[in-house]
């Protein structure tokens, strides 16, 4: 049983903590009992063909994205013994930054101060 599930020592002295501990390893022991019946597999073969599927961030014109690997076929199947659908292609799309050089200004493009904008709309009115 210490192979499966790799035990270790507990570091923990409160009562409740060592319980919740135990607890804890008996429900993941469960787990394991019930993934192997459910697929007729032994625990370290399934962890061998789930620890295959892995997530890459890719860079490119459009931005940032994370995508995971293809599911082997005996993934594939893995998961659907279990009844867990398979996890989404694409887990995260990120926009590039904005990096748009910026062009330099004309004159007409400097930008004004309140006075001068103050100043024109005045004109502007009074020619009206």
């Amino acid at each position: 049983m210490k192979q499966v599930v790799d035990l270790g020592p507990v570091y923990h002295r409160l009562e409740e903590r060592i319980r919740a501990h135990v607890l804890l390893c008996w429900l993941a022991l469960l787990l394991i009992r019930v993934a192997e019946n459910a697929t007729e597999q032994t625990w370290p073969v399934m962890r061998r063909e789930l620890d295959r599927i892995h997530p890459g961030a890719f860079t490119g014109p459009a931005g940032t994205f994370r995508q995971r690997t293809d599911l082997s076929k005996p993934a594939r199947d893995l998961l659907a013994k279990l009844s867990i659908d398979p996890p989404g292609k694409i887990h995260e799309l990120t926009p590039p930054p904005d990096t748009a050089p910026r062009t330099s200004r004309g004159p007409r493009d400097t930008p004004r101060g309140p006075s001068s904008c103050h100043s024109r709309r005045s004109s502007q009115r009074s020619e009206l």
